[in-house]
């Protein structure tokens, strides 16, 4: 019986290893790690730390994001690198760069206003403000009992809102501005780069997207922050880890991104689904013992019928698709 000689020059498969349950649940907890940290962050800058300057900071991570997507793509080559064909594909990249940026900018202003937890409640309305674009842009229509899972969505931020001790107008028009933004961007960037020829992964189109977001962030930082370096700097003196705190919280503003590529890349976008509900309830506990912001029963039980609501319309959608 002959034996199978084992050829020196072979390579090891790789592809098992970046699918293990250890590789997969690594990338996982970093995901998580860098996702609400970066939120629990920004918190801390805007609201306890006297850095009050959500355009800048989201302009320092639109920074952070084109400089590591360029090492991340050219020098590291984790993806190929995509190339825009035509100033018609640029063009739309540019609206949904400007799109991107007003979700971001909104977020970060409602931190200013609102705890943590009732931001989380708002973001998590983001499947009802899809499904509405998707209707009114594209005329995609979904199954009944699937809009009827967005019931409670709505209905769990209005229990929440009721309940919330820190209510604040303008924080909660900044915040569903956000979220509406973020859904207008997913929908709009199915219609723009609809054709095969235009489509870009997620890496590739914040490597183009965020040189784009800091042009646009510069003159309104300027108009709008005019007094932002002299503070910064005030703030630099007085605290010896204000910079650090920036550049971690830019670098982990890209990490977010980028594990979000990883993530759905290993599993699937309905795991990413699930796990992102999960994240944004590990967000509000984690900042509820962090910040000590009051909470209320009828502010807890909102937020889990806006959850469940999501959990819902994920399963319908899925099944009847």
């Amino acid at each position: 019986m002959k034996m199978n000689k084992k050829n020196p020059d072979q390579k090891p498969d790789m592809s098992s290893s970046s699918s293990s349950p250890l590789f997969i649940s690594s990338l996982i907890i970093l995901w998580y790690t860098s996702n609400i940290g970066v939120l629990l962050l920004n918190k801390f800058l805007l609201s306890n730390y006297g850095f009050k300057f959500p355009i800048f900071l989201t302009m320092c991570h639109m920074s952070a994001c084109a400089i590591l997507s360029y090492v991340s793509i050219v020098f590291l080559k984790l993806v190929p690198l995509q190339y825009l064909k035509s100033r018609s594909q640029f063009l739309k990249v540019a609206t949904l760069s400007i799109v991107f940026c007003a979700s971001v900018v909104g977020g970060n202003i409602s931190l200013r206003y609102l705890p943590v937890s009732f931001n989380q409640a708002v973001g998590a309305t983001t499947p009802f403000f899809t499904a509405l674009f998707a209707y009114i842009m594209t005329f995609k229509r979904e199954a009944w009992v699937t809009y009827g899972a967005l019931v409670p969505v709505v209905t769990g931020v209005v229990i929440a809102s009721g309940g919330e001790p820190g209510f604040h107008w303008f924080g909660f028009i900044m915040c569903i501005s956000a979220t509406a933004a973020r859904a207008f961007k997913s929908v709009l960037q199915d219609i723009l780069l609809s054709s095969e020829g235009e489509k870009l992964n997620s890496m590739n189109l914040m490597l183009y997207m965020s040189p784009i977001a800091v042009m646009a962030l510069l003159p309104v930082t300027i108009f709008m922050e005019p007094d932002v370096m002299s503070v910064t700097l005030t703030l630099g003196r007085q605290h010896k880890y204000m910079w650090l705190l920036l550049l971690v919280n830019s670098v982990m503003a890209y990490s977010a991104n980028l594990l979000n590529f990883l993530v759905t890349k290993h599993t699937s976008a309905l795991t990413l689904q699930v796990l992102g509900n999960a994240k944004g309830a590990v967000a509000v506990v984690i900042s509820i013992l962090l910040f000590r912001n009051p909470v209320t029963v009828m502010g807890i039980g909102g937020y889990s019928i806006t959850v469940l609501g999501v959990v819902a319309y994920g399963e319908t959608k899925r099944r009847f698709r």
